[in-house]
């Protein structure tokens, strides 16, 4: 190398302006490598897939929801809550804790009040589900409904399905419930905001209105 650096400075070029160049013809060989070798690829290169269906390892599941049957194919480990708000769409139902404390998710099945989040989807095969979208089918409030808007028995509303639904489970067996039995009824449900007063005013109200209606 010393020998080449001392012939290119006689033929008048600098030392630094031959290393300049050799640097230059590297970096070139270097790309043009990497051009040549790199792998040629027919096809596009393929997006995550979107449609649900299409999951390693699914197993079809039938789930009467709210009077219909619906056909899904699911992994096994989905829950009833993430099959109702995600693949049916009914998220009345909210996904909150997802451990079974706070009473967010709060459905029925065949008629009694369960936690979706701690239910499997292919479990609830062969059971009534309903959830709180089964309350009102056209869009009109029930009166319990209206009384929790009455009451501003809520804040955020997140936690509002499943009080009602519990209350509402209460009211249809026990159509003239007490404060305690209406405590006692609430009491696997969590509201962050502290609405309590007002939902139990709200539940003795609803019961007044309508006694044995729901």
């Amino acid at each position: 190398m010393a020998d080449e650096i001392r012939e290119e400075t006689k033929k008048g070029l600098s030392r630094r302006q031959f290393l300049r160049g050799v640097g230059a013809a590297a970096a070139t060989a270097t790309v043009v490598g990497a051009v040549a070798f790199r792998p040629k690829t027919d096809e596009p290169k393929q997006g995550p897939k979107t449609d649900l269906d299409a999951i390693p390892g699914a197993v079809p599941v039938s789930l009467k929801v709210n009077g219909k049957t619906h056909q899904l194919n699911l992994e096994p480990r989905v829950t009833l809550l993430d099959a109702l708000r995600e693949r049916l769409q009914l998220t009345g139902a909210k996904k909150i804790c997802d451990m079974g404390n706070c009473g967010g998710c709060t459905v029925y099945m065949d008629g009694k009040p369960i936690y979706a989040c701690l239910k499997l989807a292919v479990d609830s095969q062969g059971h009534d589900i309903e959830t709180i979208e089964s309350l009102a089918p056209e869009g009109k409030m029930t009166p319990l409904q209206q009384a929790f808007v009455d009451h501003d028995a809520l804040q955020c509303g997140f936690c509002t399905p499943g009080f009602v639904m519990s209350v509402n489970h209460l009211l249809k067996t026990n159509p003239n419930p007490t404060l305690d039995d209406v405590k006692q009824a609430c009491c696997g449900n969590i509201c962050r905001c502290g609405t309590y007063t007002r939902i139990f005013e709200a539940a003795l109200a609803a019961a007044k209105a309508r006694k044995g209606a729901f």
